[in-house]
């Protein structure tokens, strides 16, 4: 039993990666955008719900501070929406969970920045939210979205849709996505 779950789970994560591979313009696009903002003084401000909210920050941190142990470099400018609790539960509280990274952006970002969003599904409301605020301040957004993209995959410039439903092999592909990325990012950063 265990060894044919875990049969199943390999499988279907090994050909969610492997589909990447199909994918090498999007990801290239992807770096290309993240390395500009940076190299042009922009920040990179990245949000998701839940798991993704945790890859956000997760993936925020090994900009800020460092992705390889034996590389040791300023920090570049990425900064997850969700660290800041108070802000996140006044928001919630006083406007409603949908407008909780799209006042942080509106006041925080301008057009040389960039949105990434990480969403399974592609169709949460906070999400959304952040993405049409992208789209009216001239933010380039990026998405990581799941399933069909949801409705996120028409709001963002720049997607790349993992094509599963099940949120932790999609949470899976958008994290090894992440380091991919910015390790390309940092290569060339770093130069």
């Amino acid at each position: 039993m265990i060894k044919s779950k875990l049969r199943s789970y390999i499988s279907e994560n090994t050909k969610l990666k492997k589909d990447i591979l199909k994918n090498t313009k999007v990801i290239s696009d992807i770096k290309f955008k993240i390395l500009n903002a940076i190299k042009n003084k922009g920040k990179i401000f990245i949000c998701g719900n839940g798991g993704s909210a945790a890859d956000a920050q997760h993936l925020a941190a090994e900009f800020m501070v460092r992705l390889r142990p034996n590389i040791n470099r300023d920090p570049f400018p990425v900064i997850a929406l969700a660290l800041d609790t108070s802000t996140l539960t006044a928001c919630a509280n006083d406007y409603g969970y949908k407008y909780i990274f799209s006042r942080s952006l509106k006041a925080l970002a301008s057009n040389k920045d960039i949105l990434i969003v990480l969403s399974t599904s592609g169709n949460s409301k906070n999400i959304i939210n952040v993405l049409k605020v992208a789209k009216k301040n001239k933010i380039y957004s990026i998405g990581f979205l799941g399933s069909g993209g949801g409705e996120c995959k028409y709001l963002c410039d720049l997607k790349y849709i993992v094509k599963s439903q099940n949120v932790a092999r999609i949470q899976e592909t958008h994290i090894f996505l992440g380091h991919i990325i910015f390790e390309l990012v940092e290569d060339q950063l770093i130069k």
